[in-house]
């Protein structure tokens, strides 16, 4: 069965976006202004992601997601506060829709008729090399 990602507008009203100090060098404007997003998003106890969806987002994002199913992210780039919440949130739809991409699988194909020649070749020409290497026959 096929899942698909949930609308990424459907989660943001699910989100608790909390606004602290940046960490770093900016002078007063670090120490005065609350620019850094801090992103969670309680997967384990989402309305918008049915079962099948909630186990598959756990198992591909258990090592981002805390002992309680909450998922957490930062976002500091900007001094803005506003453009680290809209980059938080793009971050947040980036790794959802990474977890429902399913992989392709591959597609085993024969060797070709070059690749397998140039292999006997290779072959027969070390064969011959540890054949030099030998005593000769008295």
């Amino acid at each position: 069965m096929k899942l698909s990602a949930p609308d990424i507008n459907i989660i943001v009203r699910e989100l608790d976006l909390i606004a602290v100090r940046s960490s770093g060098p900016g002078g007063q404007n670090v120490n005065k202004v609350n620019s850094k997003v801090i992103l969670k998003w309680d997967v384990l106890n989402s309305t918008c992601l049915s079962e099948e969806q909630k186990t598959h987002l756990l198992s591909k994002l258990k090592s981002r997601l805390t002992k309680e199913g909450v998922l957490v992210l930062q976002e500091q780039e900007s001094r803005s506060q506003f453009v680290n919440k809209e980059a938080a949130i793009k971050k947040l739809d980036e790794l959802v829709r990474k977890a429902f991409v399913q992989k392709k699988k591959r597609m085993p194909t024969k060797p070709t008729k070059s690749s397998v020649q140039k292999r006997v070749k290779e072959k027969k020409l070390k064969g011959e090399k540890k054949q030099w290497r030998q005593k000769p026959d008295i």
